[in-house]
């Protein structure tokens, strides 16, 4: 065996001669693994970030959360003997400026101890604390759309307030979660003169606690929980500031470095048709090699020597752009992002992206390197002509076990280990059916009747004659218009579920806080207003889940999956008789004069998570007191027709002595709609007028940034597709050069010999269609169904256009790499065959 030093040398000036051959396995490594590593490394800048500014994202070292009431004088000296607490108060209002335009706003209130961490910028500069008595600072958004100005006055509830600046930054913005407005801060002094907050209006108090360094927020948090059972506050630590913020961001990305993952799978077969064309190129050296002496593991040493360094030198050029990627979507995007990523290089994304490179790189090169070491050299030279050698088995073991490294690395690293075991059992999935496919075409393309017409006969002997690429061009083909399919449908999905089916369903306005004394009179001021208007009242009040079928939320070590009501308050209602949009699949609903113990109808998904069945018992804590209900039903909901929706609905009596309102949607004409938007405001202070249009472009604007970031991800794996398709051409040029020499000599023209090639393409590129159309359409149901839970309504014009398009996308490349055959001069090219 000669020594590495040796085998290097020869390898290196190899190859320095020609490195052309490996481009595609550069290229298709370098896509893969950089977006990879982009992925992992902006997820993680992003997450890291989160756990950095976790006490300025939150406000404190922890964070008692209480709905609808305040603090009492006993909590408040428990937070005092843990640390420095400061007191917040959040609730929905209408901003209205001197000439009667409102605006719905986040308000919010103030003590002199904010900000506990972080710094508060105005346009002016930094401030502690709240402003000044009767002073008011607000958002940029606020400034633009009422035109409002420093030193002019906004009111809100009963009380006008002078605007002494424009807020900058808000520390604690994060931590504050989703607002359907802009913000607009006054002193907690300011409050009551407000007149917003009455018996059963729907607010939230916070009190940030700062501790001493020494202090465990999270033994602080259930000590004092211990301390006051009844609080029934939601507590959160500063080491997960903006909980759902950050689930959002770890499960996008887990989602998207899959579909990165199967972008590196696909470029993977790029890098095995790379290596089998460059090692076609290579044949003579090899033949060389043997006669001179060399062993077939010396020679598959070199060659494989130069394949590893073209590899590694891809991956790291990958890791590069991964790396870098964060700081530059964070310039480009850094309005879009939750956070900006930190400037940090991230080792962790990066060395499991470098892993799966180099495993892709070992699963799909050593196949037709091994190939080369069965060959005698005799063989190696008329290879051309009598096909590839079979893989020993010693090859097949090692392919079997870097691809079983991949999925194990994919499943050990993903946060939904059997979501992303089903995502790679998909791809699996789908390459054997294009496999599969492949040796159907060769096999009926051999069963066939020969055409009369050479033209036509030689085509369809291109198909499943030896050493044809029927296989890898099925293959190539296939997971290109598959993918340009799902794009398509998840994309027109998306948009039909936004711009068409949502707002014929939904109403004009919601309106919160509505007193229940004054219901009468804002239906008669709706109905004033549009005779024909739909107006739909419940009472409203918000609780946290404290116990469902015995066990405690506070002692669960981890909530069920699925059970995202028992993070945090929830709305609750009670109805008679069963809400609009809603069907019973359990249970039977209570009397309309219903007066016994308190009863509960729950979401049936909810129940499922919870394991709720009829006849559990379900507690939940309204205003500090504990009520208790025995499932009565289960139910499912539409929760698409924006409608008032609640997962836990309650019977008649099971509140009434907590002070409540009502909320309400309305829906009436364009000119009501602008008449109600001043009126309401104005007759009813405290009251909170939601315009559904702004709703929409909220979540509009968020789920085309994800549709944007999924489509970003599967363009990497389309490119990956065409270099695979590429690949595939190239890697059978050689035996297509030789046809064509042959064809030339017998007397065929360079248009018959390229009319094969593309009666060739059109072939595969048609059946292909067909098999795509059926597999895109799933794998994008899949997605709007399951990750966006929605109606799966793809455009049947566009997806096809799509599906044309890429067919003659595909076509077009197949005859543009077949297109230097033609150039091919017989006597040079029968001298090198």
């Amino acid at each position: 065996m000669l020594p590495l030093a040796t085998l290097w040398r020869i390898a290196r000036r190899d190859l320095a001669t020609r490195i052309r051959g490996l481009r595609l396995l550069a290229v298709c490594l370098f896509l893969g693994v950089a977006t990879l590593a982009a992925i992992g490394s902006l997820t993680r800048g992003i997450t890291s970030e989160l756990e950095v500014r976790g006490q300025t994202i939150l406000g404190g070292d922890v964070e008692f959360s209480l709905p609808q009431r305040e603090a009492s004088l006993e909590e408040m000296a428990g937070f005092r003997r843990v640390g420095t607490p400061s007191a917040t108060v959040r609730l929905r209002a209408m901003a209205n400026d001197p000439d009667g335009e409102a605006l719905l706003s986040e308000l919010k209130a103030v003590d002199g101890a904010y900000p506990l961490y972080g710094t508060m910028r105005l346009e002016s500069g930094a401030r502690q604390g709240p402003p000044p008595p009767g002073g008011i600072w607000i958002g940029k958004d606020l400034v633009s759309r009422l035109d409002l100005k420093v030193g002019e006055r906004v009111k809100f509830g009963e009380t006008s307030f002078l605007i002494d600046g424009v807020i900058a930054e808000e520390p604690d913005r994060l931590g504050e979660g989703f607002t359907l407005g802009p913000v607009a801060i006054i002193g907690l002094a300011d409050l009551p003169a407000t007149q917003l907050i009455q018996p059963g209006s729907l607010y939230e108090s916070k009190y940030r606690v700062r501790l001493p360094d020494s202090a465990n927020p999270e033994a602080v948090g259930k000590a004092l929980t211990a301390q006051f059972p009844d609080a029934g506050w939601d507590i959160t630590d500063s080491s997960n500031g903006a909980p759902g913020t950050r689930r959002f961001i770890e499960r996008m990305g887990q989602f998207l470095s899959l579909v990165g993952l199967a972008a590196l799978v696909i470029a993977g077969i790029g890098v095995g048709n790379g290596v089998a064309s460059y090692l076609a190129g290579k044949r003579p050296g090899l033949a060389t090699l043997k006669v001179l002496g060399a062993d077939s593991g010396t020679v598959a040493r070199i060659f494989g020597l130069q394949i590893l360094t073209v590899a590694a030198v891809s991956i790291v050029a990958g890791l590069i752009v991964g790396a870098l990627a964060p700081a530059i979507i964070g310039a480009i995007a850094g309005d879009v992002l939750p956070v900006k990523p930190g400037v940090a290089i991230y080792p962790l994304p990066l060395a499991v992206s470098a892993a799966y490179g180099l495993l892709i790189a070992i699963a799909f090169a050593l196949p037709p390197l091994a190939a080369t070491r069965r060959v005698p050299a005799a063989g190696l030279y008329r290879a051309t002509v009598s096909g590839a050698a079979r893989i020993d088995r010693q090859t097949v073991v090692a392919v079997a076990a870097a691809l079983a490294a991949i999925i194990a690395l994919a499943v050990g690293t993903a946060r939904e280990p059997l979501f992303a075991l089903g995502f790679i059992g998909a791809a699996i999935g789908l390459l054997l059916i294009l496999v599969g496919l492949g040796w159907l075409v060769r096999h009926t393309a051999s069963r066939l009747p020969r055409p009369k017409r050479p033209l036509f006969r030689l085509a369809l002997a291109n198909l499943h004659r030896p050493g044809a690429a029927t296989g890898a061009l099925v293959v190539a083909l296939g997971l290109g218009l598959t993918l340009f399919v799902t794009l398509a449908a998840i994309q027109t999905s998306i948009t039909a579920e936004i711009r068409s089916t949502v707002p014929q369903r939904a109403p004009s306005f919601f309106v919160l806080d509505v007193p229940r004394t004054e219901t009468a009179r804002f239906q008669t001021m709706v109905t004033a207003a549009d005779p024909k208007a739909e107006i739909n009242m419940i009472p409203a009040l918000r609780g946290s889940v404290t116990e469902f079928a015995g066990q405690r939320v506070d002692e669960l070590a981890e909530l069920p999956e699925g059970a995202w009501v028992l993070r945090g308050d929830r709305g609750l209602t009670y109805s008679p008789v069963l809400p609009s949009g809603s069907e019973l699949v359990g249970g039977a609903w209570w009397a309309a004069d219903y007066k016994g113990p308190p009863l509960v109808s729950v979401e049936q998904e909810v129940a499922t998570s919870l394991g709720l069945k009829i006849g559990d018992t379900l507690s939940v804590n309204v205003l500090g007191v504990e009520v208790q209900a025995k499932v009565a039903s289960l139910r499912t909901v539409n929760w698409d027709n924006f409608g008032l929706n609640y997962v836990l609905v309650f019977s008649p009596g099971t509140f009434d002595a907590a002070p409540h309102n009502m909320v309400a949607t309305v829906a009436v004409g364009p000119e009501a709609e602008v008449a109600l938007s001043r009126s309401i405001p104005r007759a009813f202070p405290s009251a909170s007028l939601i315009a559904v249009r702004d709703v929409v472009s909220q979540v509009t604007t968020l789920l085309t940034q994800m549709s944007q970031a999924i489509a970003a991800a599967a363009s990497i794996a389309i490119l990956a597709g065409i270099a695979v398709l590429i690949g595939a051409i190239a890697a059978s040029r050689e035996r297509r050069v030789y046809d064509s020499v042959i064809l030339k000599l017998l007397g065929a023209t360079r248009g018959q010999i390229l009319g094969a090639q593309g009666m060739e393409y059109a072939v595969l590129a048609g059946i292909l269609a067909v098999l795509a159309l059926g597999l895109g359409l799933a794998g994008a149901w899949y997605v709007v169904t399951q990750l966006f839970d929605f109606t799966f309504a793809p455009d049947p014009l566009i997806v096809g256009a799509t599906l044309i398009g890429g067919a003659g996308l595909s076509f077009l490349i197949g005859i543009a790499g077949s297109w230097p055959l033609l150039s091919a001069k017989p006597a040079q090219a029968l001298r090198s065959l």
